[in-house]
């Protein structure tokens, strides 16, 4: 089992150019579903074999996770990951039926977006303005988060060729190598050209070929990570916010629900966003319609007679 769980991580970063965070946690899920399946057959993790593990055993799994309190959404990745792999591993000839098939994902729960205020954003990016260069750098990571609506991965793979000042335009790889080209605001245009400025002096004798091309470079003179950015962010966003979720994904949300609550086309946000389908944009159309109603209730002479 081992042996083909390597393989298929293996072919979900090279064939499939899944990204790091997905193949982490299919490698969790995968992990523990083995450990699972080890206690049932009473035997050793490494002798677990994919042709021993039948639906009723996934059933049986997935009944523990829920009994354990898990969230559906979690339960959810964790069938998404088992239903793949399995298909993975019929098609190389690992099993020869495949347990995992018309295995039926539990409904995820939908949970609006959540976002920040136009007053917090002015807010958070007047505490990252400073002439320091990690603080200008600081300044132009939330400009172009918000600016944008890129993904973490998206901005963490930025090298500075990425970027068109004269233009006004930054170019994105998103998933599955797809890129999209971004318009950039002037705020994010200034904060860029300073930051350009300042860059060479984060290097450091670490700092090697790839972290030159990169937009952002860590402490340590490497190229910008994943981990890094998002302390970044929850820094600021603790002193200014008093939203629970303090991560880069809220600025992404909050640029497309302050769009769409100026008036934007929501097909115009979704290729923003890079989404593949409408439908995984249509969820600011809720926050957006929370906000016209109190916009409605203040303002309209008959709404709250």
């Amino acid at each position: 089992m081992e042996m083909w769980i390597k393989k298929y991580l293996r072919y979900l970063k090279i064939e499939k150019n899944a990204s790091p965070h997905t193949i982490i946690s299919y490698e969790t899920d995968l992990s523990q579903f083995t450990d699972f399946c080890a206690s049932q057959l009473s035997c050793k993790k490494e002798d677990v074999k994919p042709e021993s593990i039948d639906r009723l055993m996934i059933r049986l799994w997935l009944g523990n996770l829920s009994d354990n309190g898990l969230a559906r959404n979690t339960i959810a990745r964790k069938v998404a990951a088992i239903r793949s792999f399995f298909k993975y591993a019929f098609t190389r000839g690992a099993v020869e039926k495949n347990p995992a098939h018309l295995l039926l994902v539990p409904k995820a729960e939908k949970r609006l977006p959540k976002t920040i205020q136009p007053e917090e954003v002015q807010r958070m990016m007047e505490l990252a303005d400073g002439d320091e260069p990690n603080v200008i750098q600081d300044r132009t990571i939330l400009e172009i988060f918000y600016s944008t609506g890129i993904r973490l991965s998206e901005l963490t793979n930025l090298n500075v060729n990425d970027l068109n000042l004269e233009s006004k335009q930054l170019l994105v790889l998103g998933k599955g190598n797809k890129q999209r080209i971004i318009p950039l605001g002037n705020e994010a245009i200034k904060a860029c050209k300073k930051h350009l400025m300042s860059r060479q002096e984060l290097f450091t004798s670490n700092t090697d070929d790839d972290a030159r091309r990169a937009l952002f470079i860590t402490p340590g003179g490497k190229r910008m990570y994943p981990r890094r950015v998002q302390k970044i962010v929850r820094s600021y966003l603790i002193k200014t916010s008093e939203i629970t979720q303090k991560s880069p994904h809220v600025l992404r949300h909050s640029f497309a629900t302050h769009m769409l609550d100026a008036g934007a086309d929501i097909r115009i946000i979704k290729e923003f966003l890079g989404h593949a389908n409408l439908s995984a944009t249509q969820i600011y159309t809720h926050t957006s319609v929370d906000r016209l109603k109190q916009v409605y209730s203040k303002a309209h002479p008959r709404a709250e007679k």
